[in-house]
């Protein structure tokens, strides 16, 4: 994904959900459903969260300074994981607030058509996001099921977009049962568990967001596919025999850091061992093109220190050591 990173689904989800916010609050003017207010607010939590992913795609393109030599690529996942609070308190907690209200406190419905008819528009604009935001995922989702594509997705635009649209088709279905029902039996409480459905729904998408982003922010790894050509061109069986242990962090959706110690011949002169990391370097750059930072150390292979297996404590987050060890 370029650094846009699906910014026509974002664009397009945009438009939809302020026209939806908009009909939704005239909706809720004219009947009084509580269903219309969650969904109305739900729209417009929807709008401020496309807002967040634009800005954080903005913020992320600047050039690396002194402060942050390795750039503000990760800006995007901070974006990402506002949007999930911002679904987890403003859509989600107040649906459920609003709805165990209108249980509590149930009343007829006025003017059901126009519960109706923004419930049908509104199925129609989302429906036209969601097969935005689909399209261009499937440009990048390859063979990849959807729960793969969402769980291991580097760059967080579109399945934020994804989920969303999804949790909103669900919300409008589940808002269409509630007023449907309201009106069938004549009891407002069924629009009040619409509402707390919606709400409920909310809360669960945010968690998996929360979920998602917090692991990109944390730091995740080139995927399995990128680390297996890393590893196959970086070896050239000459002067770069092998692969001691490397690791991968991604700096940002589109910006890899390559770090790995490579055994090299202990006869190798200086200027070969230089020539031949500039060389691997130019090699993985070619195959990956988001490895942006490459380190590379030369090191002596020895049998004897790989028989010993991998060191935690030469892994960030191993094991500290402690006095006397």
């Amino acid at each position: 994904m370029s650094a846009s990173g699906g910014t026509k689904a974002i664009v397009a989800a945009l438009g939809a959900n302020l026209a939806i916010a908009a009909s939704k609050f005239v909706a809720f003017a004219f009947s009084g459903s509580s269903s219309m207010l969650a969904e109305g607010v739900h729209s417009l939590a929807d709008s401020g969260n496309q807002f967040l992913l634009l800005i954080g795609g903005k913020r992320a393109q600047r050039e690396a300074t002194p402060q942050h030599p390795f750039g503000y690529g990760r800006e995007r996942f901070i974006y990402a994981f506002l949007v999930s609070i911002v679904l987890f308190s403003i859509g989600g907690m107040f649906a459920i607030y609003e709805g165990f209200d209108k249980i509590e406190h149930p009343h007829e419905l006025k003017h059901w058509y126009w519960p109706v008819g923004v419930l049908v528009f509104a199925l129609l604009a989302e429906g036209f996001s969601f097969r935005t935001a689909i399209k261009e995922s499937n440009e990048l989702r390859g063979t990849l099921s959807w729960a793969q594509f969402i769980r291991r997705a580097k760059a967080p635009e579109l399945p934020v977009v994804l989920l969303e649209d999804f949790g909103a088709l669900i919300g409008l279905v589940l808002a269409l049962g509630g007023v449907g029902l309201a009106l069938l039996t004549g009891d407002g409480i069924w629009d009040g568990i619409g509402t707390v459905c919606i709400g409920v729904l909310l809360v669960l998408i945010a968690l998996v967001l929360a979920a998602e982003t917090k692991s990109l922010l944390l730091g995740e790894a080139a995927g399995p596919d990128v680390v297996r050509k890393i590893e196959s061109v970086t070896v050239d069986g000459e002067t770069v025999t092998g692969i001691i242990h490397m690791r991968t962090l991604h700096l940002g959706p589109e910006e890899l850091l390559v770090a790995a110690k490579i055994a090299v011949r202990h006869d190798d002169t200086a200027a070969q061992v230089a020539a031949a990391i500039d060389a691997a370097e130019a090699r993985i750059r070619a195959a990956v093109p988001i490895a942006r930072v490459i380190y590379l150390e030369p090191d002596i292979y020895s049998a004897a220190e790989a028989a010993k297996g991998p060191d935690p404590e030469a892994t960030p987050g191993g094991p500290t050591r402690t006095a006397g060890h």
